[in-house]
């Protein structure tokens, strides 16, 4: 399981493949583009944010979306 971490806090639901996630993170704006595996490095989310593997389930409240604006 993967999620989208902010910090040390997790930001959404977690999702099956690392993949998802970066699809989540694409339709809400978070970024741009999704990363290719050959690609040059550098910064494509936000500072602070992060895609990690969990090893728990994390669902949030039903409603709940992640934020537009990154302040």
């Amino acid at each position: 399981m993967y999620a989208l971490f902010r910090g040390e806090t997790q930001l959404g639901r977690t999702f099956p493949t690392e993949k998802e996630v970066w699809q989540a993170a694409l339709e809400e704006g978070l970024v741009k583009d999704i990363p290719v595996a050959d690609e040059a490095g550098g910064q494509v989310l936000p500072s602070g944010y992060h895609v990690k593997e969990i090893a728990e389930r994390y669902d949030p409240l039903p409603n709940w979306k992640l934020p537009k604006e990154i302040s």
